[in-house]
């Protein structure tokens, strides 16, 4: 597990380090918050992301991001639409509303790619959370701010060894999604066993449910089975159980039922990738780049996870599911 964690907290560190070092060094105030925030020139920056309603994970994202515009005096415009042509239209309006930032997931790439140039050429700067690492950069984005996807699949992958499972099922919500399909290759490049993806529809539980237990009754050698977000994980629980299965579960993205699961063993682990540090991050860096010209990362991406949490150093996250505030509760990515 150690080499995992160590990727997920050095990303973690580096972008807290570069943060400081522009606090420190650059734009008076900015992350300081409270009056010497709103000596800032105030800045107006727009988050577009491709979150379903209802899933909760973007909340998380959310509440990083509104923490820090409240720090660095921004206005926060927040939309989202998980049909890439819409979620488009939603960049394209945002350059419409005069922003001077624009934060965007690039789960849908190619249906985004117009209207980020748009804004490029428009001279507002672009940054991507949580999907997109691969096409940040030909699409003329400054940063990313992420986990990256195929590293927490491998990650997943080693658990499982370790696990000593032999036959397990890595089940994605939304066809087409770059990072979720990344996940399940990264867990297929590591997993000593066989892995299959089995494709269900996330915005229908029951049919989660149902396609999930329908495998585990036809095939009874499915000893594992990997979510890729904390409410399938719990809807998977329910699968394994009905189907009878004795398969361990275990998930991407974590909230507090999540960590109550593996607290009490019956899901076996979960991956983390901060997505509170995604929607902080990301929109501070708006500020840093106003009123510096200051990148994190150098324009590489910068690393929110993956870390994985188990039983080993589950209370060293406690804080954040135990009675926390509601930005630490993670849902799917």
């Amino acid at each position: 597990m150690g080499r995992w964690t160590t990727i997920g907290l050095a990303g973690t560190a580096a972008a807290a380090a570069l943060v400081l070092a522009g606090c420190s060094g650059g734009p008076a105030g900015a992350g300081a918050g409270g009056d010497a925030a709103e000596d800032l020139d105030p800045l107006k920056v727009a988050l577009v992301t491709h979150a379903a309603p209802g899933d909760t994970f973007w909340d998380t994202i959310r509440s990083g991001a509104e923490d820090a515009a409240e720090r660095n005096n921004l206005e926060l415009l927040y939309s989202s639409d998980p049909d890439g042509a819409r979620q488009a239209q939603l960049v394209e309006q945002a350059v419409d509303q005069g922003v001077d930032g624009i934060v965007v997931t690039l789960a849908k790439a190619d249906a985004m790619s117009g209207a980020v140039s748009a804004a490029i050429d428009s001279g507002i700067p672009v940054f991507s959370i949580n999907a997109g690492e691969e096409q940040y950069k030909d699409l003329g984005v400054l940063a990313h701010f992420g986990q990256n996807e195929f590293i927490a699949g491998q990650a997943a992958g080693e658990q499982f060894n370790e696990g000593g499972q032999s036959n397990v099922i890595c089940v994605i919500q939304e066809q087409g999604h770059v990072g979720l399909e990344s996940r399940c290759e990264g867990l297929a490049d590591t997993f000593e066993g066989e892995s299959e993806v089995l494709y269900v529809q996330g915005t229908d539980m029951t049919n989660v449910a149902s396609t999930i237990t329908s495998k585990l009754q036809t095939d009874s050698s499915i000893d594992g089975v990997l979510t890729l977000g904390a409410p399938f994980a719990v809807t998977a629980a329910d699968s394994i159980a009905d189907a009878g299965s004795d398969a361990v579960l275990a998930t991407t993205d974590l909230n507090s039922e999540v960590f109550s699961a593996i607290q009490d063993g019956s899901m076996v682990f979960g991956i983390d990738q901060q997505p509170y540090m995604q929607g902080f991050s990301s929109t501070e860096a708006v500020r840093l780049y106003h009123d510096g010209g200051y990148v994190l990362g150098g324009g590489q991406a910068v690393l929110t996870g993956p870390t994985v949490v188990n039983a080993e150093n589950l209370d060293s996250v406690a804080a954040q599911f135990e009675g926390g505030d509601d930005e630490s509760v993670e849902d799917e990515g």
